[in-house]
């Protein structure tokens, strides 16, 4: 009988990233991987149909991060219009058994495993042994996780932190806080912390309160972009000539993003560390690593000095797969073999 496989995935709201990952290779060396584009899918049964049609391995269980919240074993995708249920997923895709599980919290159980070249440390800090661990995510939406230690290993836990209130910090995000209400009515961190709505919202508020003007070439490309997030990151950070409201727009983007993480640390006292994830983390590298940021981190008031304790590091590369495949991988052990 040949070795059980694992079908694991990072279904995100952009793009999907699929793999299959067997007990003895663990979960950071998948046998195969592929990336797919989510919109373009109906289902995440046809993408997984679509990619297992192309690879040469039979999986048996399945494993899914997805960015939402699992409730008893279903989800609807935050970003998407999938909604997904664990029995019916296995059903569909003809596995013994599917798992789902957030995304940031399978980010969450990929942290104890990463090495020292996955990681940038923007604060070493005093790392406490055992001490709770926080993880802050933006991507398409905000993701919030947590893990902590149970006298033996470390357990991950979802959280929904990002449809939390949006604390102001500033006088200008407090003006932030009033332009959005009067539009969307309850602002939420990931409005304002997002690279999906929150970075499209700062440069507009920054537009239109007249702090900085538009460039007229900016405005045409936005109005036929299919992700405005990533063309205003990417006019911000070019070479020598960065645009100017869309480089204020990501400074103002990286101060909101630094007091979130600070909150969250304080709401889980994370003196194992915060852990800045998501793919928008690693291009704004230069921007995180600038006093700006740990000065809006620490900056808690009576609480500042505990706040300076803490080590924040950025995750460079993509954890979430392999933070599920770790998930999958381990109930496929703890399961008995199929007969």
């Amino acid at each position: 009988m040949t070795a059980p496989l694992l079908l694991a995935g990072d279904v995100g709201g952009t793009k999907t990233d699929l793999g299959i990952y067997s007990l003895d290779g663990g979960p950071r060396a998948p046998l195969c991987r592929g990336e797919f584009p989510s919109g373009r899918y109906p289902s995440l049964a046809v993408m997984v149909r679509d990619f297992l049609a192309t690879v040469d391995h039979e999986v048996d269980q399945g494993c899914f991060a997805v960015a939402g919240p699992v409730i008893r074993g279903g989800a609807k995708l935050t970003s998407l219009s999938w909604v997904l249920e664990e029995t019916g997923l296995a059903r569909e895709l003809g596995l013994s058994s599917v798992d789902l599980l957030n995304d940031v919290e399978a980010i969450a159980r990929a942290v104890p495993a990463l090495r020292p070249d996955d990681l940038v440390a923007l604060n070493r800090g005093e790392p406490v042994p055992g001490g709770a661990i926080a993880v802050i995510a933006p991507g398409t939406g905000l993701g919030e996780a947590f893990l902590t230690w149970d006298g033996a290993r470390y357990q991950a836990h979802p959280s929904e932190g990002g449809h939390a209130d949006f604390a102001p910090a500033t006088a200008l995000q407090t003006d932030l806080l009033a332009y959005l209400a009067s539009r969307v009515g309850h602002v939420s961190v990931e409005r304002v912390c997002s690279g999906g709505a929150g970075i499209p919202n700062l440069y507009s508020y920054l537009r239109d309160s007249g702090r900085v003007a538009e460039s007229p070439v900016i405005a045409q490309a936005l109005a036929g972009a299919a992700d405005r997030g990533r063309l205003i990151g990417n006019a911000a950070l070019r070479g020598q000539r960065p645009d100017a409201l869309c480089a204020a727009t990501l400074e103002l983007f990286v101060a909101i993003l630094a007091a979130e993480a600070g909150n969250l640390a304080l709401k889980v006292l994370a003196t194992g560390g915060l852990y800045v994830a998501g793919g928008i983390a690693p291009r704004l590298l230069p921007l995180l690593k600038s006093p700006r940021f740990m000065e809006a981190f620490v900056g808690k008031g009576r609480v500042g000095e505990l706040m300076g304790r803490v080590p924040v590091h950025v995750i460079m590369r993509r954890a979430a797969l392999p933070g599920a495949a770790t998930r999958g991988l381990e109930l496929m052990a703890a399961r008995p073999a199929p007969v």
